[in-house]
């Protein structure tokens, strides 16, 4: 569960990036942001990161206040997220598998279990010929895929896409939202994106936003904003 109550994100300048937001997500609800640029919605994915703090307001986690300066799990809590960039943020003089594989090495995992995970991932998102391959051997629908699997691996609860499908073709971003619909009732998604086909196609809950501020929730619409 994520919940925002009343968050309020000002940046030094005095720039008003969110204005009093507030929307509950439940386990396993696949969430639409949308809104023009500058609107706020990379800043609620920083947030739920917390690579940034809000200036006001509250932010739960699975009941956990991560807003609170008592808060001390922020390890624990990204290892509960899998974050996707619309620029890959892939490693590339590292192969496909060790792109997957490497969140997983940090926190310790036996290499049996690495190997299993990102075997099982790659599966997923139909690369598994390709484990040994290097990025820049591959089309950018590619590594637009392996970001999804290293985002997956590790039993991740929580999948955050930043306009995942921004630099791709349209046949391509759709091969993409194929992989997301595998996904759709074992995570909960938050997927901030322009792109008005793929939410009028998928029919789940949007989110808008309008400097700043949180204007419509549709429990089961299109992109309206």
């Amino acid at each position: 569960m994520i919940k925002f109550e009343n968050v309020t994100k000002k940046f030094p300048l005095g720039n008003l990036a969110l204005a009093e937001v507030s929307f509950d997500i439940e386990d396993k609800e696949f969430i639409f942001l949308v809104g023009p640029s500058g609107a706020g919605k990379t800043t609620i994915l920083k947030l739920i990161l917390r690579e940034s703090l809000p200036t006001d307001g509250t932010i739960l986690v699975d009941d956990f206040d991560i807003t609170s300066n008592q808060f001390t799990q922020v390890e624990i809590l990204r290892r509960k997220i899998g974050m996707i960039f619309q620029d890959f943020k892939i490693l590339f003089d590292k192969s496909v598998f060790e792109n997957i594989a490497l969140s997983l090495k940090v926190i310790g995992l036996p290499e049996d279990q690495i190997k299993n995970q990102v075997e099982e991932a790659l599966d997923l998102v139909s690369l598994s010929k390709k484990a040994l391959a290097f990025p820049v051997q591959l089309s950018a629908g590619e590594i637009q895929r392996i970001a999804i699997a290293r985002a997956i691996v590790g039993d991740r609860d929580i999948i955050l896409a930043d306009e995942p499908t921004g630099n791709l073709d349209p046949k391509t971003a759709w091969e993409i939202m194929k992989i997301f619909k595998k996904l759709e009732k074992t995570k909960t998604i938050l997927f901030a994106t322009h792109n008005t086909d793929i939410v009028n196609s998928f029919q789940k809950r949007v989110l808008v936003l309008n400097q700043g501020k949180l204007t419509k929730d549709h429990r089961k619409g299109g992109y309206d904003i």
